[in-house]
């Protein structure tokens, strides 16, 4: 099991600009994250550091019952820990 943690970013976005439907969207991500850290909907993105990954998981307005949410995250296996840094709300 992986464990999965905000970024400080990430839990003020969650706890102040989302609605229940977005929140309960991306905690849902979150639990999935700690299941299977590179789930196969997830796109890689650019990444520095060459021990951990970066990805991005694209929640469509349907799974949120609100906005478009776009969960960036960067998992390092050495750790097996995920830290979700970005939470981008579409409009």
């Amino acid at each position: 099991m992986t464990h999965a943690f905000y970024s400080d970013a990430a839990e003020k976005i969650l706890r102040s600009d989302l609605s229940v439907g977005e929140r309960t969207a991306v905690m849902s991500v979150r639990a999935s994250l700690e299941e299977d850290a590179t789930p196969g909907h997830a796109r890689g993105l650019p990444d520095a550091d060459p021990r951990s990954e970066s990805y991005a998981i694209d929640l469509l307005s349907e799974q949120t019952g609100g906005r478009g949410i776009t969960v960036v995250y960067r998992y390092s296996q050495d750790l097996d820990a995920v830290l979700i840094l970005w939470l981008i709300a579409g409009p």
